[in-house]
Protein backbone atom coordinates (compact mmCIF):
# COMPACT_ATOMS: atom_id res chain seq x y z
CA UNK A 1 0.00 0.00 0.00
CA UNK A 2 1.30 3.57 -0.86
CA UNK A 3 1.98 5.94 1.76
CA UNK A 4 -0.68 8.58 0.33
CA UNK A 5 -3.56 5.66 1.24
CA UNK A 6 -1.80 5.32 4.20
CA UNK A 7 -2.07 8.88 4.93
CA UNK A 8 -5.87 8.74 4.12
CA UNK A 9 -6.04 5.76 6.72
CA UNK A 10 -4.50 7.60 9.22
CA UNK A 11 -6.99 10.66 8.26
CA UNK A 12 -9.82 7.90 8.65
CA UNK A 13 -8.37 7.32 12.14
CA UNK A 14 -8.57 10.72 13.17
CA UNK A 15 -12.39 11.48 11.30
CA UNK A 16 -13.50 8.55 13.64
CA UNK A 17 -12.28 9.43 17.32
CA UNK A 18 -13.40 12.85 16.37
CA UNK A 19 -16.84 11.60 15.37
CA UNK A 20 -16.82 9.44 18.96
CA UNK A 21 -16.89 6.13 16.35
CA UNK A 22 -14.26 4.40 18.14
CA UNK A 23 -14.86 0.66 16.91
CA UNK A 24 -14.24 2.59 13.58
CA UNK A 25 -11.48 3.98 15.00
CA UNK A 26 -9.88 0.70 16.26
CA UNK A 27 -10.16 -1.09 12.95
CA UNK A 28 -8.58 1.56 11.12
CA UNK A 29 -6.39 2.19 13.42
CA UNK A 30 -4.82 -1.87 13.84
CA UNK A 31 -4.69 -2.03 9.80
CA UNK A 32 -2.18 1.47 9.72
CA UNK A 33 -0.12 0.26 12.30
CA UNK A 34 0.01 -3.96 11.09
CA UNK A 35 1.06 -1.82 7.52
CA UNK A 36 3.77 0.81 8.84
CA UNK A 37 5.17 -0.57 12.17
CA UNK A 38 5.59 2.89 13.33
CA UNK A 39 5.57 3.56 16.58
CA UNK A 40 3.47 6.82 16.26
CA UNK A 41 0.97 4.26 14.23
CA UNK A 42 1.12 2.19 17.28
CA UNK A 43 0.79 5.22 19.95
CA UNK A 44 -2.45 6.02 17.42
CA UNK A 45 -4.09 2.73 17.86
CA UNK A 46 -3.26 2.64 21.74
CA UNK A 47 -5.21 5.98 21.78
CA UNK A 48 -8.37 4.94 19.52
CA UNK A 49 -8.39 2.05 22.08
CA UNK A 50 -8.18 3.80 24.51
CA UNK A 51 -10.97 6.28 24.02
CA UNK A 52 -13.14 2.95 23.27
CA UNK A 53 -12.61 1.66 27.01
CA UNK A 54 -10.40 -1.09 25.81
CA UNK A 55 -7.98 -0.36 28.67
CA UNK A 56 -6.80 -3.78 29.58
CA UNK A 57 -5.87 -4.28 25.53
CA UNK A 58 -4.39 -0.79 25.22
CA UNK A 59 -2.06 -1.23 28.18
CA UNK A 60 -0.95 -4.74 26.91
CA UNK A 61 -0.31 -3.22 22.90
CA UNK A 62 1.88 -0.03 24.71
CA UNK A 63 3.17 -2.85 27.10
CA UNK A 64 4.73 -4.43 24.41
CA UNK A 65 5.84 -2.00 22.01
CA UNK A 66 10.01 -1.65 22.89
CA UNK A 67 9.54 2.26 23.28
CA UNK A 68 7.20 2.39 25.83
CA UNK A 69 10.23 2.89 28.34
CA UNK A 70 11.66 5.44 26.37
CA UNK A 71 9.26 7.62 25.09
CA UNK A 72 7.32 9.52 27.80
CA UNK A 73 4.01 9.58 26.25
CA UNK A 74 3.87 6.01 25.44
CA UNK A 75 4.46 5.57 29.19
CA UNK A 76 1.75 8.34 30.29
CA UNK A 77 -0.90 6.39 28.27
CA UNK A 78 -0.22 3.37 29.80
CA UNK A 79 -0.37 4.63 33.56
CA UNK A 80 -3.67 6.44 32.36
CA UNK A 81 -4.73 3.04 31.28
CA UNK A 82 -3.67 1.97 35.01
CA UNK A 83 -5.40 4.62 35.96
CA UNK A 84 -9.09 3.73 34.60
CA UNK A 85 -8.45 -0.32 36.10
CA UNK A 86 -7.42 1.58 39.63
CA UNK A 87 -4.11 -0.58 39.88
CA UNK A 88 -2.56 2.61 41.37
CA UNK A 89 0.42 0.65 42.68
CA UNK A 90 1.48 -0.34 38.83
CA UNK A 91 0.12 3.67 37.56
CA UNK A 92 2.93 4.69 39.90
CA UNK A 93 5.40 2.31 38.74
CA UNK A 94 5.33 2.76 34.85
CA UNK A 95 5.32 6.62 35.12
CA UNK A 96 8.77 5.65 36.55
CA UNK A 97 11.03 6.97 39.48
CA UNK A 98 11.00 10.38 40.54
CA UNK A 99 11.32 12.87 43.71
CA UNK A 100 9.38 15.68 44.71
CA UNK A 101 9.97 18.30 47.50
CA UNK A 102 7.23 20.22 49.58
CA UNK A 103 7.22 23.30 47.58
CA UNK A 104 6.53 21.03 43.95
CA UNK A 105 10.21 20.97 42.89
CA UNK A 106 10.75 17.83 40.89
CA UNK A 107 14.56 16.36 41.01
CA UNK A 108 15.91 12.93 40.71
CA UNK A 109 13.67 12.52 37.28
CA UNK A 110 15.21 9.83 34.69
CA UNK A 111 12.61 10.52 32.05
CA UNK A 112 13.89 10.53 28.65
CA UNK A 113 13.39 13.05 26.13
CA UNK A 114 9.43 13.43 24.53
CA UNK A 115 8.87 12.37 21.09
CA UNK A 116 6.14 14.78 20.50
CA UNK A 117 3.94 11.59 17.72
CA UNK A 118 1.22 12.51 15.42
CA UNK A 119 1.68 16.00 16.21
CA UNK A 120 0.56 17.83 12.76
CA UNK A 121 -0.92 21.07 14.57
CA UNK A 122 0.74 24.10 15.76
CA UNK A 123 -2.01 24.36 19.02
CA UNK A 124 -0.63 25.44 22.31
CA UNK A 125 0.39 21.68 24.20
CA UNK A 126 -0.06 21.31 28.08
CA UNK A 127 3.48 20.12 28.89
CA UNK A 128 3.63 16.59 29.27
CA UNK A 129 5.74 16.68 32.38
CA UNK A 130 2.78 18.73 34.14
CA UNK A 131 0.18 15.59 33.39
CA UNK A 132 2.19 12.85 34.25
CA UNK A 133 2.72 14.92 37.72
CA UNK A 134 -0.94 15.28 37.95
CA UNK A 135 -1.37 11.25 37.66
CA UNK A 136 1.37 10.49 40.27
CA UNK A 137 -0.62 13.21 42.07
CA UNK A 138 -4.27 11.44 41.74
CA UNK A 139 -2.94 7.97 42.15
CA UNK A 140 -1.31 9.16 45.71
CA UNK A 141 -4.33 10.09 46.40
CA UNK A 142 -5.92 7.31 45.29
CA UNK A 143 -3.50 5.25 47.54
CA UNK A 144 -4.42 8.03 50.65
CA UNK A 145 -1.43 9.46 51.01
CA UNK A 146 -2.73 12.68 50.46
CA UNK A 147 0.52 14.81 51.65
CA UNK A 148 2.79 13.18 48.68
CA UNK A 149 -0.65 14.07 46.10
CA UNK A 150 -0.34 17.45 47.71
CA UNK A 151 3.36 17.95 46.67
CA UNK A 152 2.71 16.23 43.20
CA UNK A 153 -0.08 18.55 42.35
CA UNK A 154 1.67 21.61 43.11
CA UNK A 155 4.37 19.96 40.64
CA UNK A 156 1.86 19.64 37.90
CA UNK A 157 0.39 23.41 37.92
CA UNK A 158 4.25 24.45 38.18
CA UNK A 159 5.43 22.72 35.31
CA UNK A 160 2.63 24.19 33.09
CA UNK A 161 0.05 26.59 34.67
CA UNK A 162 -2.29 25.50 31.93
CA UNK A 163 -2.71 22.35 33.80
CA UNK A 164 -6.01 23.22 35.47
CA UNK A 165 -7.14 20.17 36.72
CA UNK A 166 -4.11 20.10 39.43
CA UNK A 167 -4.84 23.67 40.93
CA UNK A 168 -8.99 22.69 40.90
CA UNK A 169 -7.54 19.22 43.23
CA UNK A 170 -5.77 21.46 45.13
CA UNK A 171 -8.42 23.92 46.02
CA UNK A 172 -11.58 21.63 45.89
CA UNK A 173 -9.58 18.71 48.13
CA UNK A 174 -8.88 22.00 50.33
CA UNK A 175 -5.09 21.18 50.34
CA UNK A 176 -3.67 24.07 50.76
CA UNK A 177 -3.76 27.07 53.37
CA UNK A 178 -4.83 30.44 52.29
CA UNK A 179 -1.14 31.45 52.23
CA UNK A 180 0.07 28.71 50.54
CA UNK A 181 -2.47 28.80 47.65
CA UNK A 182 -1.40 32.57 47.29
CA UNK A 183 2.07 31.86 47.38
CA UNK A 184 2.01 28.94 44.79
CA UNK A 185 0.24 31.80 42.24
CA UNK A 186 2.94 33.60 43.25
CA UNK A 187 5.55 31.33 42.09
CA UNK A 188 3.62 30.09 38.54
CA UNK A 189 5.48 30.75 35.47
CA UNK A 190 3.03 32.29 33.40
CA UNK A 191 3.49 33.23 29.51
CA UNK A 192 3.04 37.01 28.55
CA UNK A 193 -0.48 36.38 26.56
CA UNK A 194 -1.47 34.83 30.19
CA UNK A 195 -2.29 37.23 32.20
CA UNK A 196 -6.02 36.86 31.97
CA UNK A 197 -5.20 33.59 33.41
CA UNK A 198 -3.30 34.53 36.29
CA UNK A 199 -6.23 36.82 37.23
CA UNK A 200 -8.86 34.33 37.22
CA UNK A 201 -6.78 31.61 39.01
CA UNK A 202 -6.47 34.69 41.62
CA UNK A 203 -10.24 34.92 41.85
CA UNK A 204 -10.60 31.15 42.79
CA UNK A 205 -8.42 30.39 45.29
CA UNK A 206 -9.65 31.49 49.14
CA UNK A 207 -11.45 35.01 48.97
CA UNK A 208 -11.10 36.09 52.63
CA UNK A 209 -9.32 39.75 51.64
CA UNK A 210 -11.08 43.22 52.22
CA UNK A 211 -14.02 43.65 49.62
CA UNK A 212 -12.74 46.53 47.60
CA UNK A 213 -9.66 44.06 46.62
CA UNK A 214 -11.63 41.00 46.13
CA UNK A 215 -13.86 43.36 43.77
CA UNK A 216 -10.87 44.47 41.95
CA UNK A 217 -9.80 41.27 40.96
CA UNK A 218 -13.13 40.56 39.76
CA UNK A 219 -12.72 43.84 37.43
CA UNK A 220 -9.65 42.91 36.08
CA UNK A 221 -10.75 39.37 34.73
CA UNK A 222 -13.64 41.16 33.12
CA UNK A 223 -12.28 43.34 31.63
CA UNK A 224 -9.81 41.41 29.51
CA UNK A 225 -11.22 41.22 26.52
CA UNK A 226 -11.01 39.50 22.81
CA UNK A 227 -12.06 40.52 18.74
CA UNK A 228 -13.46 37.94 17.92
CA UNK A 229 -14.69 39.31 13.86
CA UNK A 230 -11.45 41.86 13.02
CA UNK A 231 -14.13 43.25 10.43
CA UNK A 232 -15.72 44.80 13.56
CA UNK A 233 -12.95 46.11 15.60
CA UNK A 234 -16.01 48.10 17.88
CA UNK A 235 -17.59 44.42 18.68
CA UNK A 236 -15.93 42.81 21.97
CA UNK A 237 -16.32 39.80 23.79
CA UNK A 238 -15.38 39.85 28.01
CA UNK A 239 -15.33 37.32 30.50
CA UNK A 240 -18.02 39.19 32.25
CA UNK A 241 -20.55 36.66 31.69
CA UNK A 242 -18.55 33.22 31.98
CA UNK A 243 -19.78 30.76 34.38
CA UNK A 244 -17.32 29.90 36.26
CA UNK A 245 -16.49 33.75 37.00
CA UNK A 246 -20.00 34.24 38.04
CA UNK A 247 -19.47 30.57 39.84
CA UNK A 248 -16.91 32.47 42.11
CA UNK A 249 -18.57 35.66 42.70
CA UNK A 250 -21.80 33.82 44.09
CA UNK A 251 -19.44 31.90 45.96
CA UNK A 252 -17.86 35.29 47.42
CA UNK A 253 -21.45 36.54 48.27
CA UNK A 254 -22.28 33.50 50.16
CA UNK A 255 -18.56 33.43 52.35
CA UNK A 256 -19.15 37.32 53.06
CA UNK A 257 -23.20 36.21 54.35
CA UNK A 258 -25.19 38.47 51.37
CA UNK A 259 -26.87 34.82 51.02
CA UNK A 260 -30.09 36.82 48.75
CA UNK A 261 -27.97 38.06 46.85
CA UNK A 262 -25.84 34.94 45.99
CA UNK A 263 -29.29 32.94 45.76
CA UNK A 264 -30.40 35.60 43.21
CA UNK A 265 -27.28 35.67 41.05
CA UNK A 266 -26.85 31.25 41.28
CA UNK A 267 -30.52 31.01 40.28
CA UNK A 268 -29.86 33.61 37.30
CA UNK A 269 -26.65 31.31 36.47
CA UNK A 270 -28.11 28.05 36.47
CA UNK A 271 -31.18 28.99 34.33
CA UNK A 272 -28.42 29.78 31.50
CA UNK A 273 -26.26 26.54 32.29
CA UNK A 274 -28.58 23.64 35.02
CA UNK A 275 -25.81 21.33 34.88
CA UNK A 276 -22.88 23.53 36.27
CA UNK A 277 -21.98 21.50 39.30
CA UNK A 278 -19.63 23.91 40.98
CA UNK A 279 -22.57 26.90 40.85
CA UNK A 280 -25.26 24.03 42.48
CA UNK A 281 -22.93 23.32 45.26
CA UNK A 282 -22.66 27.28 46.27
CA UNK A 283 -26.66 27.35 45.26
CA UNK A 284 -27.57 24.83 47.57
CA UNK A 285 -25.94 26.57 50.54
CA UNK A 286 -27.34 30.00 49.97
CA UNK A 287 -30.66 28.14 49.52
CA UNK A 288 -29.79 25.96 53.37
CA UNK A 289 -29.20 29.61 54.90
CA UNK A 290 -32.22 31.41 53.45
CA UNK A 291 -34.36 28.11 55.06
CA UNK A 292 -35.52 27.70 51.48
CA UNK A 293 -36.59 24.26 52.18
CA UNK A 294 -38.31 24.02 48.68
CA UNK A 295 -35.54 25.42 46.26
CA UNK A 296 -33.63 22.29 48.12
CA UNK A 297 -35.89 19.78 47.50
CA UNK A 298 -36.30 21.00 43.87
CA UNK A 299 -32.85 20.66 43.61
CA UNK A 300 -31.64 17.42 45.30
CA UNK A 301 -35.13 15.73 43.34
CA UNK A 302 -33.51 17.28 39.86
CA UNK A 303 -29.51 15.90 41.04
CA UNK A 304 -30.25 12.40 42.45
CA UNK A 305 -31.92 12.09 39.05
CA UNK A 306 -29.30 13.29 36.88
CA UNK A 307 -26.29 12.27 38.97
CA UNK A 308 -27.07 9.52 41.07
CA UNK A 309 -23.33 8.58 41.65
CA UNK A 310 -22.14 11.65 42.71
CA UNK A 311 -21.81 13.17 46.27
CA UNK A 312 -23.06 16.20 45.88
CA UNK A 313 -26.62 14.88 44.97
CA UNK A 314 -26.83 13.00 48.09
CA UNK A 315 -25.39 16.12 50.10
CA UNK A 316 -28.41 18.04 48.76
CA UNK A 317 -31.01 15.45 49.74
CA UNK A 318 -29.08 15.29 53.67
CA UNK A 319 -29.54 19.70 53.14
CA UNK A 320 -33.01 19.42 52.49
CA UNK A 321 -33.56 17.48 55.82
CA UNK A 322 -31.57 19.43 57.69
CA UNK A 323 -33.17 22.25 56.37
CA UNK A 324 -36.74 21.03 57.92
CA UNK A 325 -35.31 19.90 60.91
CA UNK A 326 -35.28 16.03 60.11
CA UNK A 327 -31.54 15.55 61.41
CA UNK A 328 -31.49 11.57 61.64
CA UNK A 329 -32.41 11.39 58.41
CA UNK A 330 -30.47 14.01 57.06
CA UNK A 331 -27.11 12.46 58.84
CA UNK A 332 -28.31 9.01 56.84
CA UNK A 333 -27.45 11.39 53.18
CA UNK A 334 -24.67 12.91 54.13
CA UNK A 335 -23.27 9.56 54.98
CA UNK A 336 -24.20 8.12 52.16
CA UNK A 337 -22.32 11.73 50.28
CA UNK A 338 -19.25 11.05 52.41
CA UNK A 339 -19.52 6.89 51.36
CA UNK A 340 -19.98 7.92 47.45
CA UNK A 341 -16.70 10.64 47.91
CA UNK A 342 -14.48 10.42 50.85
CA UNK A 343 -12.76 13.94 49.49
CA UNK A 344 -16.32 15.90 49.23
CA UNK A 345 -15.78 18.31 52.17
CA UNK A 346 -18.62 19.35 52.51
CA UNK A 347 -20.74 16.27 53.29
CA UNK A 348 -17.90 15.28 56.20
CA UNK A 349 -18.80 19.16 58.01
CA UNK A 350 -23.08 18.60 57.32
CA UNK A 351 -22.66 15.18 58.80
CA UNK A 352 -21.13 16.93 61.71
CA UNK A 353 -23.34 19.68 61.83
CA UNK A 354 -26.54 17.44 61.78
CA UNK A 355 -25.07 15.95 64.91
CA UNK A 356 -24.11 19.06 66.29
CA UNK A 357 -27.98 19.93 66.09
CA UNK A 358 -28.69 16.96 68.23
CA UNK A 359 -26.25 17.82 70.56
CA UNK A 360 -24.68 14.48 69.89
CA UNK A 361 -21.02 16.20 70.67
CA UNK A 362 -18.58 13.14 70.47
CA UNK A 363 -20.58 12.03 66.78
CA UNK A 364 -20.04 15.75 65.68
CA UNK A 365 -16.46 15.63 66.87
CA UNK A 366 -15.28 12.27 64.90
CA UNK A 367 -17.07 13.53 61.53
CA UNK A 368 -14.88 17.35 62.47
CA UNK A 369 -12.10 14.97 63.41
CA UNK A 370 -12.16 13.02 59.67
CA UNK A 371 -12.94 16.38 58.12
CA UNK A 372 -9.90 17.78 59.55
CA UNK A 373 -7.49 14.89 58.73
CA UNK A 374 -8.77 14.94 55.40
CA UNK A 375 -8.63 18.59 54.46
CA UNK A 376 -6.02 20.16 55.95
CA UNK A 377 -6.24 23.48 53.99
CA UNK A 378 -10.12 24.11 55.30
CA UNK A 379 -10.48 25.76 59.01
CA UNK A 380 -13.90 24.89 59.32
CA UNK A 381 -13.52 21.68 60.88
CA UNK A 382 -10.99 23.29 63.48
CA UNK A 383 -13.13 25.92 63.88
CA UNK A 384 -16.34 23.75 64.53
CA UNK A 385 -14.53 21.14 66.67
CA UNK A 386 -13.58 24.41 69.29
CA UNK A 387 -17.60 25.54 69.05
CA UNK A 388 -18.50 22.16 70.31
CA UNK A 389 -15.97 22.55 73.06
CA UNK A 390 -17.09 25.97 73.84
CA UNK A 391 -20.76 24.54 74.11
CA UNK A 392 -19.71 22.26 76.97
CA UNK A 393 -17.85 24.86 78.57
CA UNK A 394 -14.33 23.81 77.86
CA UNK A 395 -13.05 26.89 76.85
CA UNK A 396 -9.48 26.53 77.12
CA UNK A 397 -9.48 23.71 74.53
CA UNK A 398 -11.72 25.53 72.30
CA UNK A 399 -9.51 28.41 72.46
CA UNK A 400 -6.80 26.15 71.31
CA UNK A 401 -8.72 24.82 68.44
CA UNK A 402 -9.80 28.58 67.11
CA UNK A 403 -5.66 29.47 67.42
CA UNK A 404 -5.71 26.52 64.65
CA UNK A 405 -7.94 27.62 62.87
CA UNK A 406 -6.87 31.16 62.71
CA UNK A 407 -3.58 29.49 61.35
CA UNK A 408 -4.89 28.38 58.63
CA UNK A 409 -6.98 30.85 57.24
CA UNK A 410 -5.99 34.09 59.25
CA UNK A 411 -8.88 36.49 57.01
CA UNK A 412 -11.79 34.77 58.29
CA UNK A 413 -13.63 36.96 60.24
CA UNK A 414 -15.44 34.13 62.12
CA UNK A 415 -12.19 32.86 64.03
CA UNK A 416 -11.82 35.90 65.60
CA UNK A 417 -15.44 36.41 66.78
CA UNK A 418 -15.58 32.94 68.27
CA UNK A 419 -12.17 33.49 70.14
CA UNK A 420 -13.66 36.54 71.20
CA UNK A 421 -16.74 34.84 72.59
CA UNK A 422 -14.18 32.35 74.49
CA UNK A 423 -12.30 34.87 75.88
CA UNK A 424 -15.31 37.27 77.25
CA UNK A 425 -16.37 33.87 78.81
CA UNK A 426 -13.42 33.23 80.66
CA UNK A 427 -13.82 36.77 81.62
CA UNK A 428 -10.92 37.90 80.09
CA UNK A 429 -12.59 40.79 78.27
CA UNK A 430 -9.61 43.14 77.51
CA UNK A 431 -8.66 40.20 75.25
CA UNK A 432 -12.20 39.46 74.06
CA UNK A 433 -12.34 43.42 73.04
CA UNK A 434 -8.98 42.93 71.19
CA UNK A 435 -10.76 39.90 69.33
CA UNK A 436 -13.87 41.19 68.57
CA UNK A 437 -12.45 44.60 66.98
CA UNK A 438 -9.99 42.57 64.90
CA UNK A 439 -12.94 40.87 63.33
CA UNK A 440 -14.47 43.76 62.74
CA UNK A 441 -11.26 44.62 60.35
CA UNK A 442 -11.85 41.33 58.49
CA UNK A 443 -15.33 41.74 57.46
CA UNK A 444 -15.48 42.17 53.70
CA UNK A 445 -18.95 44.17 53.80
CA UNK A 446 -20.64 45.05 57.24
CA UNK A 447 -24.32 43.61 57.33
CA UNK A 448 -26.80 42.47 59.92
CA UNK A 449 -25.47 39.22 59.75
CA UNK A 450 -22.19 40.73 61.72
CA UNK A 451 -24.41 42.55 64.68
CA UNK A 452 -23.70 39.85 67.00
CA UNK A 453 -20.56 40.38 67.24
CA UNK A 454 -21.34 44.84 67.73
CA UNK A 455 -23.27 43.66 70.55
CA UNK A 456 -20.49 41.49 71.80
CA UNK A 457 -17.99 44.17 71.89
CA UNK A 458 -20.36 46.46 73.35
CA UNK A 459 -20.74 43.74 76.04
CA UNK A 460 -17.24 43.62 76.53
CA UNK A 461 -16.52 47.43 77.40
CA UNK A 462 -19.61 47.60 79.32
CA UNK A 463 -17.42 44.85 81.17
CA UNK A 464 -14.21 47.13 81.05
CA UNK A 465 -16.63 50.02 82.45
CA UNK A 466 -15.57 52.32 79.14
CA UNK A 467 -19.41 53.32 78.86
CA UNK A 468 -19.57 55.88 76.51
CA UNK A 469 -17.60 52.92 73.85
CA UNK A 470 -20.17 50.23 74.76
CA UNK A 471 -23.09 52.84 73.95
CA UNK A 472 -21.47 53.55 70.94
CA UNK A 473 -21.44 49.89 69.62
CA UNK A 474 -25.00 49.59 70.97
CA UNK A 475 -26.27 52.26 68.91
CA UNK A 476 -24.08 51.13 65.87
CA UNK A 477 -25.75 47.22 66.20
CA UNK A 478 -29.30 48.96 66.33
CA UNK A 479 -28.50 50.71 63.19
CA UNK A 480 -27.99 46.92 61.49
CA UNK A 481 -30.90 45.29 63.51
CA UNK A 482 -33.55 48.35 64.93
CA UNK A 483 -35.84 45.26 66.36
CA UNK A 484 -32.96 43.76 68.30
CA UNK A 485 -34.28 42.97 72.02
CA UNK A 486 -30.77 42.10 73.48
CA UNK A 487 -29.06 44.80 72.28
CA UNK A 488 -31.77 47.88 73.91
CA UNK A 489 -31.11 45.72 76.90
CA UNK A 490 -27.59 46.39 76.76
CA UNK A 491 -27.99 49.76 75.96
CA UNK A 492 -30.71 50.50 78.96
CA UNK A 493 -28.76 48.72 81.20
CA UNK A 494 -25.21 50.44 80.23
CA UNK A 495 -27.05 53.89 80.66
CA UNK A 496 -28.50 52.84 83.96
CA UNK A 497 -24.65 51.90 84.82
CA UNK A 498 -23.89 55.38 84.11
CA UNK A 499 -26.91 56.92 86.25
CA UNK A 500 -28.54 58.08 83.50
CA UNK A 501 -32.18 56.86 84.67
CA UNK A 502 -34.05 58.40 81.75
CA UNK A 503 -32.20 57.39 78.83
CA UNK A 504 -32.53 54.07 80.34
CA UNK A 505 -36.27 54.15 81.18
CA UNK A 506 -36.39 54.84 77.41
CA UNK A 507 -34.36 52.24 76.54
CA UNK A 508 -36.29 49.12 78.83
CA UNK A 509 -39.45 50.67 77.50
CA UNK A 510 -38.44 49.78 73.98
CA UNK A 511 -37.23 46.15 74.88
CA UNK A 512 -39.97 45.38 76.52
CA UNK A 513 -42.58 46.82 73.36
CA UNK A 514 -40.76 44.20 71.64
CA UNK A 515 -41.46 41.14 74.21
CA UNK A 516 -42.93 42.41 76.96
CA UNK A 517 -42.62 39.45 79.85
CA UNK A 518 -38.97 39.26 79.39
CA UNK A 519 -38.08 39.79 83.33
CA UNK A 520 -34.52 41.19 82.96
CA UNK A 521 -35.49 44.15 81.62
CA UNK A 522 -39.08 44.43 83.68
CA UNK A 523 -37.20 43.94 87.04
CA UNK A 524 -34.52 46.49 85.86
CA UNK A 525 -37.55 48.89 84.75
CA UNK A 526 -38.75 48.72 88.14
CA UNK A 527 -35.35 49.54 89.82
CA UNK A 528 -34.98 52.71 86.92
CA UNK A 529 -37.90 54.14 88.38
CA UNK A 530 -36.93 53.78 92.22
CA UNK A 531 -33.53 55.37 91.26
CA UNK A 532 -35.00 58.09 89.24
CA UNK A 533 -37.79 58.81 91.62
CA UNK A 534 -35.07 59.35 94.43
CA UNK A 535 -33.29 61.24 92.17
CA UNK A 536 -32.81 64.97 93.70
CA UNK A 537 -33.77 63.73 97.37
CA UNK A 538 -32.04 64.41 100.44
CA UNK A 539 -29.76 61.73 100.83
CA UNK A 540 -29.44 61.80 104.50
CA UNK A 541 -33.57 61.57 104.28
CA UNK A 542 -34.06 57.80 106.18
CA UNK A 543 -36.52 55.76 104.37
CA UNK A 544 -38.88 53.51 106.14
Amino acid sequence: MREEQIEKLRGVVRDCVSKHLYSSGIFFADKVAAFTNDPADIYMQAQALFLGRHYRRAYHLLNASKIVLRDLRFRYLAAKCLEELKEWDQCLLMLGDAKVDEHGDVYDTKDCNVMYLDKDSEDREINISAATCFLRGRAYEALENRALARQWYKAAIKADPLCYEALECLIENHMLTCEEETRLLSSLQFGPEDGWLSSFYSCLIKKYDKKSVVEAKFREVEKESCNSNPSSPSIKHTLKNDTDLLACKAEYFNQCGEYQKCFELTSDLLEKDPFHLKCTLVHIAAAMELGNSNELYLMASNLVKDYPQKALSWFAVGCYYYCIKKYDQSRRYFSKATSLDGTFAPAWIGFGNAYAAQEEGDQAMSAYRTAARLFPGCHLPTLYIGMEYMRTHSYKLAEQFFMQAKAICPSDPLVYNELGVVAYNMKEYNKSVLWFEKTLKHIPSLSQLWEPTIVNLAHAYRKLKIYHEAISYYERALTLSPRSLSTYAGLAYTYHLQDNFTAAITCYHKALWLKPDDQFCTEMLSLALVDEGRRGIDPKIEFR
